[in-house]
C-alpha cells in the first residue's frame, strides 16, 4: 500500500499514533490508545513486507513554504486489519466489513506468562466465552515487541484449535498483539482460513504492554482503503 500526504505529517501522526509519546498507551476522556506506533526506527516488519519510509518533500523548518510529507508502508504495518480477502479467495475486502465490527464491547484476556502459543488448553484457561470481541495480550506485549525493530520469530501465536474455538463460538473479532497471529513459518495459514473464512476480521499489532485483562469498549477505525485486504488502523480501549 501506497499513499502520498497531502498536508502535514502531524495529520498522519495524529491517526496512527506514529510519534515517540504515542509508544506506551495515552489515556483522554477515559480512552487508552492501544495502536502502535508507526516508526521507521522501531516499527517491526514482517520478514518480506514493505518497508516503511517517510520523506518530507517541503519543511517548513528548512525553507519551505510548507511543510508536505509522503509515505510508503505494507499494508500490514504496526497495528492493523486482516479482511477475508487476505486468504480466502472472494473473501470481503477491507471496505466491505461493516464497521460495527470495530466498535463495541471487547474483552481482553492476559495469557499465561509463559505461553508461546494460544491453543485450546491454554485458551480455555481464561473466561473468553460469551465475549463478542477478544484481544490477546501476551508475552509478546510484555517483551515490548511491537516498539522493538527486530522481528521476533519466536512471537506467541494462535493456534488452530484455538481459532476453531473462538468461530465455532461465534466470536466477531480476534486480535492479538504481533504483526502476525499465525505460527512463524507454519505450512498454511490454517489460523487465518480458519477466522477469516468465517468473516471474521483478525486484528494484529496490538499494543497491549500497558493493558489489564478485563471488559473493554472498543473504537477501532481501519483507514477506508478500497478493493483491498487489510490497513492501517487506530484502536481505542474504555474501560467498563
Amino acid at each position: 500500500m501506497r499513499v502520498r500526504a497531502g498536508m502535514l505529517l502531524a495529520v498522519w501522526m495524529a491517526f496512527t499514533g506514529a510519534s515517540a509519546q504515542a509508544a506506551a498507551p495515552t489515556v483522554a476522556g477515559g480512552w487508552i490508545d492501544i495502536t502502535a506506533p508507526i516508526d521507521p526506527k522501531t516499527t517491526p516488519v514482517y520478514p518480506g513486507d514493505a518497508p516503511i519510509h517517510f520523506e518530507f518533500l517541503q519543511h517548513m523548518e528548512h525553507g519551505g513554504k510548507l511543510t508536505l510529507s509522503s509515505f510508503a508502508l505494507g499494508a500490514h504495518t504496526a497495528t492493523h486489519v486482516d479482511a477475508p480477502m487476505h486468504f480466502i479467495k472472494g473473501g470481503q475486502t477491507l471496505d466491505q466489513i461493516p464497521l460495527d465490527r470495530f466498535i463495541g464491547p471487547v474483552r481482553v484476556i492476559d495469557c499465561s506468562a509463559d505461553a508461546t502459543a494460544i491453543d485450546a488448553a491454554e485458551l480455555n484457561r481464561h473466561q473468553w466465552k460469551g465475549a463478542k470481541r477478544v484481544f490477546f495480550r501476551t508475552r509478546n506485549s510484555r517483551n515490548g515487541w511491537m516498539t522493538d525493530p527486530t522481528f521476533h520469530k519466536d512471537f506467541t501465536y494462535v493456534a488452530p484449535d484455538a481459532a476453531q474455538l473462538l468461530a465455532d463460538a461465534g466470536v466477531e473479532l480476534v486480535g492479538i498483539d504481533y504483526i502476525s497471529m499465525e505460527q512463524f513459518g507454519a505450512p498454511e495459514p490454517k489460523v487465518h482460513r480458519i477466522l477469516l473464512g468465517r468473516n471474521i476480521p483478525i486484528i494484529e499489532g496490538l499494543q497491549l504492554k500497558d493493558v489489564k485483562a478485563g471488559d473493554y469498549d472498543l473504537m477501532l477505525l481501519p483507514m477506508r482503503v478500497i478493493g483491498h485486504e487489510a490497513a492501517s488502523a487506530r484502536a481505542l480501549l474504555k474501560p467498563h
